[in-house]
């Protein structure tokens, strides 16, 4: 539920209150230093785009596989220069590029790295053409290269049941997810908050609470981030859980949030009535109502959150929430099939 603007005593005070809450809504003035800082960067993020365009064409041109044989010095050195050019976005592609290549020639890694240059194409082309997008998927591709944006409105008030909260370092930073689903909105959004390296990061939300909390959109086309705004009261235990899908329902989302944003790794979903089942050396999510099972990503059969799953499930259909993405699902939390709160699997 949104939450209602206050009432005014009379007409003159009605007429002051509109004109206060538009000059809030209105973003501030940008001093023209701040502006021409902002124009430079515009311009060598577009000389950094341009350059890895040429960059992965030579790249395609001389073979995949001799530039997987070039070692990491060919990936940092254009990371680099991303740097330089203040798109850290790009930057971190490269990187990710690079760990691929390194990786080797076996199983599907080829075909992988090819996915991975097409998507830094895609990226750096939707950047250098960006003034002809709309106006959601032109934010997005802001976001994706690096540049920061501020949360905009409307916001959304709602009692907000925390899905799941996990931890990840890269050495330097540690980057908390907190993932919520809204009660009477039916949105599901995902609070960032970051700690220096050895610091925890400061917010805090345990799966299995509600909050009764407003949450304002970041901008960008399907994005799920949003700003924690205010909150109201504390957050309390609740045994009330999110809607389910199937686990086709589920690859369908995924498809549609590509539309929107081609760089989404996953989508967050619940799926409903699945059981957790080996595969040969993993193991998959079985619908137990359609002929259909999606399998646990790599990364989640080393945790112990499959084994909590697994014995949560003991072979009856449970209701799951997770990521779901090209390599798989990575399950995040789980509910039992009677009544139960819910269990972190992260």
């Amino acid at each position: 539920m949104t939450r209602a603007p206050a009432q005014t005593c009379d007409a003159a005070s009605d007429g002051a209150g509109e004109a206060e809450a538009a000059a809030a809504a209105s973003p501030p003035p940008v001093s023209p230093a701040a502006r021409r800082r902002a124009e430079r960067r515009t311009e060598r993020i577009t000389a950094g785009a341009a350059e890895l365009e040429q960059r992965l064409a030579d790249l395609l041109r001389g073979g995949l596989i001799s530039a997987a044989q070039s070692g990491p010095a060919l990936w940092e050195e254009t990371a680099a220069r991303m740097v330089d050019a203040q798109a850290p976005g790009l930057a971190g592609r490269v990187r990710d590029l690079g760990a691929l290549a390194s990786a080797g020639a076996g199983g599907d890694a080829p075909v992988r790295l090819l996915e991975e240059c097409a998507l830094l194409h895609l990226l750096a082309r939707a950047w250098l053409r960006r003034d002809r997008l709309p106006e959601p998927l032109a934010a997005t591709v802001r976001s994706r290269v690096g540049l920061t944006a501020s949360p905009e409105g409307p916001a959304i008030r709602d009692d907000w049941l925390v899905l799941a909260q996990y931890d990840t370092s890269d050495g330097r930073l540690t980057t908390r997810r907190i993932w919520l689903h809204g009660t009477a909105s039916g949105h599901t959004a995902l609070l960032l908050s970051y700690g220096a390296a050895g610091r925890a990061p400061d917010l805090t939300l345990p799966a299995g609470l509600a909050v009764d909390a407003e949450l304002t959109p970041y901008p960008g086309a399907g994005q799920p981030r949003m700003a924690l705004t205010e909150r109201f009261g504390v957050p309390v235990p609740t045994t009330v859980r999110p809607p389910g899908t199937t686990t086709s329902g589920a690859l369908a989302r995924y498809g549609a949030a590509l539309r929107d944003d081609p760089w989404r790794e996953s989508v967050p979903v619940t799926l409903d009535r699945v059981e957790p089942v080996p595969d040969g050396d993993g193991w998959q999510l079985a619908d137990v109502d359609e002929d259909h099972a999606l399998p646990v990503g790599a990364a989640a059969r080393s945790r112990p959150g499959l084994w909590r799953l697994v014995a949560l499930s003991g072979g009856a259909p449970v209701r799951v929430f997770g990521e779901c993405g090209p390599r798989g699902f990575t399950p995040l939390a789980a509910w039992p099939q009677g009544p139960g709160e819910a269990v972190s699997l992260c």
